[in-house]
Protein backbone atom coordinates (compact mmCIF):
# COMPACT_ATOMS: atom_id res chain seq x y z
CA UNK A 1 0.00 0.00 0.00
CA UNK A 2 1.28 3.45 -0.92
CA UNK A 3 0.26 6.84 0.40
CA UNK A 4 -1.72 8.90 -2.11
CA UNK A 5 -0.04 12.21 -2.84
CA UNK A 6 -2.28 15.26 -3.08
CA UNK A 7 -2.84 16.24 -6.71
CA UNK A 8 -2.15 19.92 -5.98
CA UNK A 9 1.16 19.40 -4.20
CA UNK A 10 3.14 21.33 -3.08
CA UNK A 11 0.72 22.85 -0.57
CA UNK A 12 3.24 25.44 0.70
CA UNK A 13 6.06 27.09 -1.25
CA UNK A 14 8.64 29.76 -0.43
CA UNK A 15 7.15 33.26 -0.15
CA UNK A 16 9.19 35.77 -2.14
CA UNK A 17 7.65 38.61 -0.12
CA UNK A 18 9.13 37.40 3.18
CA UNK A 19 12.93 37.42 3.38
CA UNK A 20 13.01 34.80 6.15
CA UNK A 21 11.16 32.22 3.98
CA UNK A 22 11.88 33.22 0.39
CA UNK A 23 14.18 30.27 -0.35
CA UNK A 24 12.64 27.15 1.19
CA UNK A 25 9.83 25.87 3.41
CA UNK A 26 9.85 22.25 4.53
CA UNK A 27 9.49 19.58 7.25
CA UNK A 28 6.37 20.79 9.07
CA UNK A 29 4.81 19.80 12.37
CA UNK A 30 1.01 19.64 12.24
CA UNK A 31 -1.63 19.23 14.92
CA UNK A 32 -5.32 18.80 14.15
CA UNK A 33 -7.46 20.34 16.88
CA UNK A 34 -10.82 18.64 16.51
CA UNK A 35 -12.74 21.10 18.72
CA UNK A 36 -11.71 23.93 16.36
CA UNK A 37 -11.70 21.90 13.14
CA UNK A 38 -8.30 23.49 12.56
CA UNK A 39 -4.97 22.15 11.34
CA UNK A 40 -2.12 24.03 13.04
CA UNK A 41 1.21 23.92 11.20
CA UNK A 42 4.70 24.95 12.30
CA UNK A 43 7.16 24.68 9.43
CA UNK A 44 10.87 25.11 8.84
CA UNK A 45 11.74 28.11 6.68
CA UNK A 46 14.83 29.97 5.50
CA UNK A 47 15.68 32.86 3.22
CA UNK A 48 18.25 33.25 0.48
CA UNK A 49 21.07 34.44 2.73
CA UNK A 50 24.69 33.36 3.06
CA UNK A 51 24.38 32.04 6.59
CA UNK A 52 20.98 30.43 6.04
CA UNK A 53 19.40 31.10 9.43
CA UNK A 54 16.38 28.86 9.94
CA UNK A 55 13.02 29.83 11.48
CA UNK A 56 9.65 28.30 12.25
CA UNK A 57 6.67 29.75 10.45
CA UNK A 58 3.02 29.22 11.37
CA UNK A 59 0.07 28.42 9.10
CA UNK A 60 -3.42 27.07 9.66
CA UNK A 61 -6.10 25.33 7.62
CA UNK A 62 -9.67 24.10 7.88
CA UNK A 63 -9.35 21.31 5.32
CA UNK A 64 -5.75 20.14 5.74
CA UNK A 65 -4.74 21.20 2.22
CA UNK A 66 -5.13 24.95 1.93
CA UNK A 67 -2.98 26.68 4.54
CA UNK A 68 -2.86 30.37 5.35
CA UNK A 69 0.32 31.60 6.99
CA UNK A 70 1.18 34.51 9.20
CA UNK A 71 3.66 37.10 7.96
CA UNK A 72 6.20 36.95 10.79
CA UNK A 73 8.10 33.88 12.07
CA UNK A 74 6.47 32.01 14.93
CA UNK A 75 9.77 31.03 16.55
CA UNK A 76 13.24 32.45 15.92
CA UNK A 77 16.75 31.37 16.85
CA UNK A 78 18.46 33.11 19.73
CA UNK A 79 21.47 34.26 17.73
CA UNK A 80 23.65 34.47 20.86
CA UNK A 81 22.33 31.23 22.34
CA UNK A 82 22.76 27.51 21.86
CA UNK A 83 20.03 27.42 19.17
CA UNK A 84 21.59 30.39 17.37
CA UNK A 85 21.99 28.63 14.04
CA UNK A 86 18.33 27.98 13.51
CA UNK A 87 15.18 26.18 14.57
CA UNK A 88 14.15 23.33 12.31
CA UNK A 89 12.25 20.07 11.76
CA UNK A 90 9.65 20.47 14.53
CA UNK A 91 7.29 17.78 15.82
CA UNK A 92 4.16 18.53 17.88
CA UNK A 93 2.39 16.52 20.55
CA UNK A 94 -0.30 17.57 23.01
CA UNK A 95 -0.17 16.69 26.70
CA UNK A 96 -3.39 17.74 28.45
CA UNK A 97 -3.85 21.43 27.54
CA UNK A 98 -0.32 22.12 26.29
CA UNK A 99 1.36 21.63 22.91
CA UNK A 100 4.97 20.48 23.18
CA UNK A 101 7.34 21.03 20.28
CA UNK A 102 10.66 19.29 19.75
CA UNK A 103 12.95 21.03 17.31
CA UNK A 104 16.47 20.51 15.98
CA UNK A 105 19.05 23.26 16.30
CA UNK A 106 22.75 23.96 16.13
CA UNK A 107 24.89 26.79 17.55
CA UNK A 108 25.93 28.17 14.14
CA UNK A 109 23.80 28.63 11.04
CA UNK A 110 24.53 25.86 8.50
CA UNK A 111 25.14 28.11 5.50
CA UNK A 112 24.19 26.88 2.07
CA UNK A 113 24.59 23.23 3.13
CA UNK A 114 23.73 21.90 -0.34
CA UNK A 115 26.94 23.48 -1.74
CA UNK A 116 30.63 23.01 -0.99
CA UNK A 117 31.10 26.62 0.09
CA UNK A 118 33.17 27.08 3.29
CA UNK A 119 31.55 28.17 6.55
CA UNK A 120 34.02 30.82 7.77
CA UNK A 121 31.76 32.05 10.60
CA UNK A 122 32.22 28.77 12.50
CA UNK A 123 35.16 29.73 14.71
CA UNK A 124 34.85 27.92 18.05
CA UNK A 125 37.45 28.16 20.85
CA UNK A 126 40.26 25.61 20.77
CA UNK A 127 38.95 24.17 24.03
CA UNK A 128 35.15 23.84 23.85
CA UNK A 129 32.21 21.37 24.02
CA UNK A 130 31.86 18.85 21.22
CA UNK A 131 28.59 20.30 19.89
CA UNK A 132 30.19 23.74 19.53
CA UNK A 133 33.38 22.44 17.93
CA UNK A 134 31.50 20.29 15.40
CA UNK A 135 28.33 22.38 15.06
CA UNK A 136 26.32 19.32 16.05
CA UNK A 137 22.55 19.33 15.81
CA UNK A 138 20.88 18.95 19.21
CA UNK A 139 17.19 18.72 19.98
CA UNK A 140 15.40 21.33 22.08
CA UNK A 141 11.94 21.48 23.64
CA UNK A 142 9.42 24.32 23.63
CA UNK A 143 5.72 24.64 24.39
CA UNK A 144 2.71 26.77 23.57
CA UNK A 145 -0.91 26.94 24.68
CA UNK A 146 -2.25 28.79 21.65
CA UNK A 147 0.26 28.89 18.75
CA UNK A 148 0.68 32.60 19.45
CA UNK A 149 3.31 32.71 22.19
CA UNK A 150 6.01 30.13 22.89
CA UNK A 151 8.40 29.23 25.70
CA UNK A 152 11.77 27.62 24.96
CA UNK A 153 12.87 25.12 27.61
CA UNK A 154 16.34 24.08 26.39
CA UNK A 155 17.97 20.98 25.00
CA UNK A 156 16.83 17.42 25.75
CA UNK A 157 19.62 15.46 24.03
CA UNK A 158 23.22 14.77 25.01
CA UNK A 159 25.41 17.54 23.60
CA UNK A 160 28.23 15.08 22.84
CA UNK A 161 26.27 13.57 19.94
CA UNK A 162 24.58 14.88 16.82
CA UNK A 163 20.97 13.94 17.57
CA UNK A 164 17.88 15.06 15.65
CA UNK A 165 14.66 13.32 14.60
CA UNK A 166 13.66 13.34 18.27
CA UNK A 167 10.00 12.56 18.93
CA UNK A 168 8.16 12.30 22.25
CA UNK A 169 5.19 9.95 22.55
CA UNK A 170 1.87 11.80 23.03
CA UNK A 171 1.13 10.16 26.39
CA UNK A 172 2.93 8.40 29.22
CA UNK A 173 3.51 4.66 28.96
CA UNK A 174 3.42 2.82 32.28
CA UNK A 175 3.71 6.17 34.02
CA UNK A 176 6.77 7.32 32.10
CA UNK A 177 7.52 9.53 29.11
CA UNK A 178 9.01 7.87 26.04
CA UNK A 179 11.28 9.43 23.42
CA UNK A 180 12.60 8.31 20.04
CA UNK A 181 15.91 9.65 18.69
CA UNK A 182 18.72 9.03 16.20
CA UNK A 183 22.21 9.83 17.60
CA UNK A 184 24.44 9.81 14.53
CA UNK A 185 27.57 8.57 16.31
CA UNK A 186 25.86 5.51 17.80
CA UNK A 187 26.88 3.05 15.13
CA UNK A 188 29.61 0.55 14.36
CA UNK A 189 32.06 -0.90 16.86
CA UNK A 190 30.68 -1.01 20.37
CA UNK A 191 27.07 -0.50 19.24
CA UNK A 192 24.37 -3.02 18.26
CA UNK A 193 23.84 -1.37 14.86
CA UNK A 194 26.07 -0.79 11.83
CA UNK A 195 24.38 2.42 10.72
CA UNK A 196 22.55 5.35 12.36
CA UNK A 197 19.31 3.89 13.72
CA UNK A 198 16.23 4.60 15.83
CA UNK A 199 16.64 4.45 19.61
CA UNK A 200 14.10 4.72 22.42
CA UNK A 201 14.46 5.98 25.98
CA UNK A 202 12.22 6.62 28.97
CA UNK A 203 12.09 9.26 31.67
CA UNK A 204 10.07 10.62 34.58
CA UNK A 205 10.68 14.16 33.32
CA UNK A 206 10.36 15.68 29.85
CA UNK A 207 13.71 17.48 30.12
CA UNK A 208 15.94 14.84 31.71
CA UNK A 209 16.70 11.70 29.71
CA UNK A 210 19.70 10.26 31.52
CA UNK A 211 18.52 6.64 31.36
CA UNK A 212 20.44 4.62 28.78
CA UNK A 213 18.54 4.45 25.46
CA UNK A 214 17.84 1.11 23.80
CA UNK A 215 17.98 0.26 20.11
CA UNK A 216 14.50 0.11 18.58
CA UNK A 217 15.15 -0.40 14.88
CA UNK A 218 18.03 -0.68 12.44
CA UNK A 219 17.27 -0.59 8.73
CA UNK A 220 16.96 -4.07 7.22
CA UNK A 221 15.74 -3.47 3.67
CA UNK A 222 17.66 -2.06 0.72
CA UNK A 223 15.94 1.32 0.86
CA UNK A 224 16.96 1.90 4.49
CA UNK A 225 20.46 0.41 4.58
CA UNK A 226 22.32 3.74 4.99
CA UNK A 227 20.37 5.14 7.94
CA UNK A 228 16.92 5.29 9.50
CA UNK A 229 15.22 7.85 11.69
CA UNK A 230 11.89 8.70 13.25
CA UNK A 231 9.52 10.82 11.20
CA UNK A 232 6.15 11.49 12.85
CA UNK A 233 4.81 11.31 16.42
CA UNK A 234 3.30 7.87 17.11
CA UNK A 235 -0.49 7.54 16.99
CA UNK A 236 -2.22 5.31 19.55
CA UNK A 237 -4.55 2.70 18.02
CA UNK A 238 -6.27 -0.48 19.25
CA UNK A 239 -3.56 -2.47 17.46
CA UNK A 240 -0.55 -0.63 18.88
CA UNK A 241 1.40 2.59 18.36
CA UNK A 242 1.34 3.47 14.65
CA UNK A 243 4.72 4.97 13.79
CA UNK A 244 6.01 6.44 10.52
CA UNK A 245 9.77 6.54 9.96
CA UNK A 246 12.18 7.27 7.12
CA UNK A 247 14.99 5.30 5.56
CA UNK A 248 17.87 6.32 3.30
CA UNK A 249 19.47 3.91 0.83
CA UNK A 250 23.13 3.51 0.00
CA UNK A 251 22.16 2.92 -3.63
CA UNK A 252 20.65 6.32 -4.45
CA UNK A 253 20.77 8.29 -1.14
CA UNK A 254 17.01 8.83 -1.51
CA UNK A 255 14.67 9.24 1.46
CA UNK A 256 11.71 6.86 1.58
CA UNK A 257 8.97 6.22 4.12
CA UNK A 258 7.88 3.16 6.06
CA UNK A 259 5.50 2.44 8.94
CA UNK A 260 5.39 0.06 11.87
CA UNK A 261 3.33 -0.86 14.91
CA UNK A 262 4.83 -0.79 18.41
CA UNK A 263 3.38 -2.62 21.40
CA UNK A 264 1.14 -0.30 23.42
CA UNK A 265 2.65 -1.19 26.79
CA UNK A 266 6.16 -1.96 25.62
CA UNK A 267 7.06 0.22 22.60
CA UNK A 268 10.49 -1.43 22.49
CA UNK A 269 8.65 -4.30 20.82
CA UNK A 270 7.88 -3.96 17.11
CA UNK A 271 4.73 -6.00 16.47
CA UNK A 272 4.05 -5.12 12.83
CA UNK A 273 5.67 -3.50 9.83
CA UNK A 274 4.82 -2.49 6.28
CA UNK A 275 6.39 -4.98 3.92
CA UNK A 276 7.81 -2.23 1.71
CA UNK A 277 8.08 1.57 1.69
CA UNK A 278 4.81 3.49 1.49
CA UNK A 279 6.18 6.63 -0.16
CA UNK A 280 9.23 7.55 -2.24
CA UNK A 281 10.44 10.50 -4.35
CA UNK A 282 8.75 10.59 -7.74
CA UNK A 283 7.83 14.07 -8.92
CA UNK A 284 10.04 17.02 -9.83
CA UNK A 285 9.25 18.82 -6.59
CA UNK A 286 10.69 15.78 -4.74
CA UNK A 287 13.60 14.88 -7.01
CA UNK A 288 14.89 18.37 -7.84
CA UNK A 289 15.61 20.63 -4.89
CA UNK A 290 18.28 21.39 -2.33
CA UNK A 291 18.31 17.65 -1.62
CA UNK A 292 17.49 15.66 -4.73
CA UNK A 293 15.28 12.67 -3.97
CA UNK A 294 13.70 13.42 -0.62
CA UNK A 295 10.30 12.82 0.93
CA UNK A 296 10.68 13.58 4.62
CA UNK A 297 7.51 13.18 6.74
CA UNK A 298 7.38 15.06 10.04
CA UNK A 299 3.66 15.07 10.86
CA UNK A 300 0.65 12.77 10.73
CA UNK A 301 -2.89 13.50 11.83
CA UNK A 302 -6.24 11.74 11.65
CA UNK A 303 -9.51 13.32 10.55
CA UNK A 304 -12.59 11.24 9.73
CA UNK A 305 -10.47 8.07 9.40
CA UNK A 306 -8.18 9.75 6.86
CA UNK A 307 -4.49 9.78 7.62
CA UNK A 308 -2.81 13.02 6.54
CA UNK A 309 0.98 12.74 6.25
CA UNK A 310 2.84 16.05 5.85
CA UNK A 311 6.33 16.04 4.45
CA UNK A 312 9.16 18.15 3.13
CA UNK A 313 10.00 17.51 -0.53
CA UNK A 314 13.46 18.11 -1.96
CA UNK A 315 14.29 20.25 1.09
CA UNK A 316 12.36 23.03 -0.64
CA UNK A 317 8.55 22.74 -0.37
CA UNK A 318 5.81 21.19 1.78
CA UNK A 319 3.47 18.46 0.57
CA UNK A 320 0.81 16.11 1.90
CA UNK A 321 -0.24 12.54 1.19
CA UNK A 322 -3.25 10.63 2.52
CA UNK A 323 -4.78 7.19 2.90
CA UNK A 324 -7.57 5.41 4.71
CA UNK A 325 -6.15 4.97 8.20
CA UNK A 326 -7.98 1.73 9.02
CA UNK A 327 -6.81 0.19 5.75
CA UNK A 328 -3.14 0.79 6.40
CA UNK A 329 -3.49 -0.52 9.95
CA UNK A 330 -5.17 -3.70 8.67
CA UNK A 331 -2.38 -4.22 6.13
CA UNK A 332 0.30 -3.92 8.82
CA UNK A 333 -1.68 -6.31 11.05
CA UNK A 334 -1.99 -8.74 8.13
CA UNK A 335 1.78 -8.87 7.63
CA UNK A 336 2.16 -9.17 11.41
CA UNK A 337 -0.15 -12.19 11.55
CA UNK A 338 1.60 -13.76 8.54
CA UNK A 339 4.98 -13.22 10.20
CA UNK A 340 5.97 -11.43 7.01
CA UNK A 341 7.77 -8.24 8.01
Amino acid sequence: MKLIKYKNNPILKPDTNNEWENLCVLNPAVWYEQSENTFHMLYRAAGDTERHYIYLGYAKSQDGFNFYRQKEPALCPDYDGSDGGGIEDPRIIKLKDCYYITYASRPYAPGRYWTDLPKPWINPPKECPAFLKNNFTLTHLAFTYNFKSYKKLGRITDSRYDDRDVIIFPEKINGRYAKLSRPMQWQGKGYPCKNPSIWISFSDDLMEWSEKPQLLYEGKQWWEDLKTGGSCPPIKTKYGWFFIYHGVSKKDKAYRTGAMLLDLNNPLKIIGHTKDFIMEPEFDYETKGFYNGCVFPTANVIKDNTLYVYYGAGDKVICVATCNFENILEIIVYYKDMGDF
